[in-house]
């Protein structure tokens, strides 16, 4: 039966930019057979990559490949279909004593879309990103090859995939090690610091203490840009393994109001004095802690129609606090709504993977035109640092900028045409680039 397809406008969770899109619907593993679909199609989880990943005026909606596969009670080892998401995955496996092994500030994405972006978290410096904890993927090349790949097998296409944001093929299924936890609660214990260079050195002294850490910074503040909130997590013991809350509340969105200037320098210093003493420590169940702004339904909509833009990159330690400051200099005309900091350490990643040893900031900015154009005036200042923009969640990167980032590309296509040898990728980037 050949799959259910509309016409849908469609956009990331940055609702920028926006396509007409034909959505090919599929069920089962057969719909992606190359009989029944374009071959120009891009596969499409849940839409919750910022940027304009997933976007194409042809995908193959994966949401209906959303079955368990196979579960060892004893190992953790689960495999899922494409469709699964995190969400889901937490609802089966948390009352089971297991957690997942590496999770972003969502819940609700697709596992097939956090293979496409080698996904990570608050845990990268200790645990690393998606790939070190996926025993293999199923693949369904676009010419119709069902390809089971792990670090033996087809490797070259199972280390492609990871960070190719899609371009490999079509995740069909994915096999992965959960996390043993014999508590949902997280104990927590949050800094208050001065400013960037605290913040950092912070990050830096408690990285083998803590198996998560994250910073919430303020950029807003006159005097002291870069204070904020150090948040050190590690798994509690011997409590509930409760459930995350079902139900999410609204947020009025009132056409981008709330993401003014003057209301976001006041809303960052009550968030920043919410917390009285220096250093305090709770014991908090996990869903606050990775998620917190999953408790608020669409939050995007409260920065209107014109959408958002997240912005995030990484650089290496070594003079990484500098660049931070020279970047920041250089988009100071834009009023950042959110700002997050975490590290990195060292660890295998795709070959398009986002990650490195090094600092990694996320920003994000209420769309305009003016932001756009200093954020890519901007980039030169993390090339030039050996540093890289996350794909998952760009929207404004240029393709010259591109190639500086990741230096794998042509070996990533030369895979790319290996699997799929009808595919213009290659020349599209050549006329574009000059490259041969």
């Amino acid at each position: 039966m050949n799959p259910q397809k509309d016409v849908l406008p469609t956009s990331g969770w940055g609702r920028y930019p926006v396509v007409d899109s034909v959505v090919h619907r599929v069920r089962w593993q057969s719909d992606l057979s190359t009989s029944q679909t374009p071959p120009a199609t891009l596969a499409q989880g849940r839409l919750r990559s910022y940027g304009d990943a997933g976007l194409a005026s042809s995908v193959l909606s994966t949401l209906e490949l959303n079955r368990f596969l196979a579960f060892d009670a004893e190992t953790g080892l689960l495999e899922t279909e494409a469709g699964v998401t995190l969400d889901e995955i937490l609802q089966f496996c948390v009352p089971k004593g297991w957690f997942l092994p590496v999770t972003p500030g969502t819940k609700h994405p697709s596992i097939g879309g956090c293979v496409a972006a080698d996904v990570h978290g608050k845990n990268h410096h200790s645990d690393g990103s998606l790939v070190s904890h996926v025993d293999s993927l199923t693949i369904v090349t676009a010419e119709g090859d069902v390809l089971r790949c792990d670090r033996s097998e087809h490797s070259d296409l199972f280390w492609a995939s990871f960070g190719g944001m899609g371009l490999t093929g079509f995740v069909y299924a994915v096999c992965f090690r959960l996390m043993r936890i014999s508590d949902s609660r997280i104990e927590v214990e949050t800094h208050r610091t001065a400013d960037l260079a605290e913040t950092c050195q912070l990050l830096l002294l408690t990285q083998t203490e803590f198996r998560y850490s994250v910073a919430w910074l303020d950029l807003l503040s006159r005097r002291r840009r870069g204070r904020g909130l150090v948040m050190l997590g590690r798994h509690a013991s011997g409590g509930p393994l409760d459930l995350h809350p079902a139900k999410a509340r609204s947020i009025p969105a009132l056409g981008g109001l709330l993401v003014s200037r003057p209301l976001l320098r006041m809303g960052n210093r009550l968030y920043y004095r919410r917390q009285l003493r220096r250093t305090q420590t709770t014991v908090m169940h996990y869903d606050p802690y990775f998620y917190p702004l999953d408790g608020l339904r669409d939050w995007n909509r409260v920065y209107g129609r014109s959408g958002f833009l997240q912005y995030q990159f990484v650089v290496p330690f070594e003079a990484g606090r500098e660049c931070m400051e020279e970047f920041l200099d250089r988009i100071d005309g834009a009023a950042c709504s959110l700002a997050v900091l975490k590290t990195f350490g060292e660890f295998p990643t795709g070959m398009l993977g986002f990650p490195r040893p090094g600092w990694t900031l996320a920003l994000d900015f209420r769309r305009t035109t003016q932001t756009i154009e200093m954020l890519q005036h901007a980039t030169s200042v993390i090339t030039a640092a050996g540093g890289r923009v996350y794909l998952a969640k760009d929207a404004v990167v240029t393709a010259e900028h591109f190639m500086e980032m990741y230096s794998r590309v042509e070996e990533f296509l030369a895979i790319k045409h290996r699997y799929d040898p009808r595919s213009r990728l290659r020349s599209a980037l050549s006329d574009r680039l000059g490259l041969t």
